[in-house]
């Protein structure tokens, strides 16, 4: 007899992006290349010395000082996992729970609602404004009526790629009766930063700003993540994670690829050049287009006569693979492409105009 799964989770469905073959794949907000190749002869010479038959060191403690240093901040207020996505289901599970809720502004990324209801909390779900914004109004009124135990803010939003309004994330902060998460995947190519709150005297005790290695780092191969937090919480976080949870290759991973620094951030400048350079132009093709400060665009295909489906489908057939967010809701007729390399996105523009036209 099949055994029977939990009754909370029998409606949920996984998190699912199609992996189609094609010559360009723009779907996943990936890094357009991998990291430098000095980082590759670096990284193999750091391996070469690594005990295998060993565990690793199960507080990081080596990465954790290097990300302190790159933040200005304490190793003890840093915390590395599995891709912030293990950062965001450590909250939950330390911080939410049964009886308990978190609060999200929809549209959102939508593992905020599928970690939460995985570990057995409440969703509630306040909207966003049709530009992507968070209104203060909003926020409030969604705190006092449901005093969710932690507030998801994405910086910029994904799938809008929408910075949240520092007024706010302050405002938030305010009132939270629990955490305000700040969710930055994408902070390195917005304007500004939540971790520029998390001053030298510990920042305010409710906010926890995550960062992923998946996107201007390029390494999304690796699965790395980590969080800026409170005094004293990382230690917390001990009852929850399993032991050596981030294994040896990571930890070195993680801390060569902090010597490239200055070869990362000429490659963000880069990306931002191609962001405007996108979005200039699918403006120009009189489409409707949310003003991103992320590594990737969404855009609604109906001014120009043409369905989400039929222009994503069209796209296919012309080798090039965007995300389609047209089933999602208050996103009807909306596709999301990721920044490629000039070429890529080159080919994806010319094949663009050519569905629409």
């Amino acid at each position: 007899m099949k055994p029977p799964m939990r009754d909370d989770l029998r409606l949920l469905n996984g998190y699912h992006s199609p992996q189609i073959d094609v010559e360009v794949r723009l779907n996943t907000n990936e890094a357009p290349v991998g990291p430098p190749p000095e980082f590759s002869e670096a990284l193999a010479a750091e391996l070469a010395h690594v005990e295998w038959h060993r565990y690793p060191d199960r507080t990081a403690s080596k990465l954790r000082t290097d990300l302190a240093k790159l933040h200005g901040t304490e190793p003890d207020r840093i915390f590395v996992a599995n891709g912030s996505n293990e950062v965001l289901q450590t909250l939950c599970l330390t911080y939410g729970g049964a009886g308990r809720s978190v609060a999200t502004f929809e549209p959102t990324y939508a593992m905020y609602g599928q970690i939460a209801r995985s570990t057995q909390c409440a969703v509630v779900e306040g909207e966003r404004h049709g530009d992507g914004s968070v209104s203060v109004y909003d926020l409030e009124q969604l705190i006092e009526r449901h005093q969710p135990s932690i507030v998801f803010l994405c910086s910029p939003n994904n799938p809008t790629g929408t910075p949240e309004k520092i007024d706010v994330l302050e405002r938030a902060l305010e009132i939270a009766p629990g955490l305000v998460v700040v969710d930055e995947a994408y902070g390195q190519f917005a304007d500004w930063s939540a971790i520029d709150l998390c001053d030298d005297a510990g920042g305010p005790a409710n906010l926890v700003v995550t960062r992923t290695y998946s996107k201007t780092w390029a390494m999304a191969g690796a699965r790395l993540g980590y969080a800026v937090v409170p005094s004293g919480m990382a230690a917390e976080f001990e009852k929850v994670v399993l032991p050596y949870h981030v294994d040896t290759f990571k930890q070195i991973a993680g801390r060569v690829a902090l010597r490239f620094a200055d070869q990362t951030e000429s490659r963000v400048a880069a990306i931002v050049w191609e962001r405007q350079r996108i979005m200039a132009s699918l403006t120009q093709m009189g489409l409707e287009v949310w003003p991103s400060q992320s590594n990737f665009i969404l855009f609604r295909t109906t001014p120009s006569g043409c369905s989400g489906d039929d222009v994503w489908q069209a796209l296919v057939d012309r080798s090039v693979l965007v995300r389609n967010c047209s089933s999602w809701p208050r996103l009807s007729d909306c596709l999301r492409v990721t920044v490629g390399t000039p070429g890529e996105n080159d080919r994806f523009l010319d094949a663009l105009s050519e569905v629409i036209s």
